[in-house]
């Protein structure tokens, strides 16, 4: 029938007409499914297991400038330098000599302001270095009453403790801080804590003092935050922090524990 031909043809051009047009589909699939490929592999690239971003070679190169930057910053006591050093993408835990951290670095060089901007960073205030020193342990053991505080209003343990097993309390006492035992006192470390010499704060400021004004003032501070004058030295049965102080001639010691003990 006449009008079956140009159906017929009609449907053999437009099978014709798909066919020819397939392989540009499959092209364009395959583009996407590239596309869509490349796509996840630079998120992976980015994104670590545990949802961070993970490093790749050329960002760990550029963070490891960053922290040489740094460290080299803190060694010339430049802020300015540590700051842009920290926003190019430095560690401010990485390690230098002797295990210190940064913040470590700058407090024991007493560089306050090197200190404040790592700590406004971020930085650990209770990292230890090799020695078990933290920022805010050495700090507190030394008097350094400003990045003291800086640490303490960064999340600084009081409780932890140094390689004798002393909380910062301690060796303040013995070095006779009045003004750092004071800043410890009032941030709640542990009055009667007792370190690996079987000492507390109390008993340092005797032994390990030399009956000065302000170590009285020390001892009197202690006294009166509750320190016990009762705990012996040694294992518990050593000498009364009195008699310590009577065996070196500390006359306004003894005086003091008698006040307080009365």
């Amino acid at each position: 029938m006449p009008s079956s031909i140009p159906e017929h043809r009609s449907a053999r051009t437009g099978r014709s007409s798909r066919a020819r047009r397939l392989p540009g589909r499959a092209a364009a699939v395959a583009a996407v499914a590239v596309a869509a490929a490349t796509f996840l592999s630079a998120c992976t690239a980015f994104v670590s297991p545990r949802g961070g971003a993970a490093s790749t070679p050329s960002s760990s190169a550029h963070s490891a400038e960053a922290t040489a930057r740094l460290q080299d910053a803190v060694a010339r006591r430049d802020a300015a330098a540590a700051r842009d050093a920290i926003e190019a993408g430095a560690d401010v835990e990485s390690r230098g000599g002797r295990g210190r951290t940064p913040l470590i670095a700058a407090t024991k060089a007493n560089d306050i302001e090197v200190a404040r901007v790592l700590l406004e960073a971020g930085a650990d205030p209770n990292a230890k270095d090799d020695i078990q020193d933290s920022a805010y342990l050495y700090a507190g053991a030394e008097g350094l009453d400003e990045i003291l505080r800086m640490t303490l209003e960064h999340g600084a343990d009081v409780r932890s403790t140094n390689r004798y097993g002393g909380t910062a309390l301690i060796p303040a006492s013995e070095h006779g801080h009045v003004s750092t035992v004071r800043i410890l006192l009032d941030a709640g470390v542990p009055v009667n804590h007792i370190n690996k010499l079987h000492w507390t704060a109390l008993h340092e400021a005797i032994v390990l003092g030399d009956g000065s004004s302000d170590h009285v003032e020390v001892v009197r501070m202690l006294l009166a935050a509750g320190a016990d004058p009762n705990l012996r030295d040694g294992d518990g049965d050593g000498v009364l922090p009195r008699d310590l102080a009577l065996e070196r001639g500390y006359r306004e010691i003894v005086q003091a524990i008698d006040r307080a003990d009365g």
